[in-house]
């Protein structure tokens, strides 16, 4: 149906907080990593892992854009490389009526477990630097979601899905971290065939 975290506050001679480093690892590093190698500054494996590669390349990047050269992701790089993330909002009762929302289109029909899946592959994006920060940002996000598009995000909501979308934000995640999900008998979509998957839940394949 669809096409489509974050590293620990670390403070640098106790000023501007640093969101990754040399021994950082996770999603956000990945993606600094791109960002570096399709600007050329980067040219060796994209790992994941801030070692000492990355950190030669951040500071290339630094000096290249006028930024204070420390080797350290910080803000400032960060928003220079045009990544941002956001965080799991609260559950509270409007989150949770717009995430229902789109757990009924997307999910209506899948057991439960699979409906609690679709809302946290949702919040998971927030937190991913691919994706919108906020929970309407990628719900909307355009051409995300075919339940936006074709009319099923007004249909009314199974009452299922408000309690998964419930259990979604208070952090249950069926996927393991999963930022994408289809049904295979409803796309022929390539990418999302060459997506290794994770996990499956009913009729969604899930996968990074």
């Amino acid at each position: 149906m669809t096409l489509l975290a974050v590293c620990g506050l670390v403070f640098i001679n106790n000023e501007q907080p640093a969101l990754s480093q040399v021994g950082s690892s996770g999603k956000e590093v990945t993606a600094i990593q791109e960002k570096l190698k399709e600007r050329g500054l980067f040219n060796v494996g994209v790992t994941g892992y801030y070692g000492e590669e990355t950190r030669k390349a951040v500071l290339r990047f630094q000096k290249q854009q006028g930024i204070k050269q420390t080797g350290v992701a910080g803000p400032a790089t960060l928003k220079a490389l045009g990544i941002s993330i956001g965080s799991i909002p609260s559950a509270t009762e409007a989150n949770i009526n717009l995430l229902a929302r789109i757990i009924s289109a997307e999910a209506r029909g899948e057991p439960y477990t699979g409906q609690v899946a679709v809302g946290a592959v949702i919040l998971n994006r927030i937190e991913h630097p691919s994706f919108p920060d906020t929970l309407a940002g990628v719900i909307y996000q355009n051409g995300a979601f075919t339940a936006i598009v074709d009319g099923q995000f007004n249909e009314p909501v199974a009452d299922s899905a408000y309690k998964a979308a419930r259990d979604a934000l208070n952090g249950w995640d069926p996927t393991g971290g999963c930022i994408y999900y289809y049904n295979p008998a409803k796309t022929s979509n390539a990418f999302m065939h060459s997506r290794p998957t994770v996990t499956v839940i009913g009729s969604h394949r899930f996968c990074n």
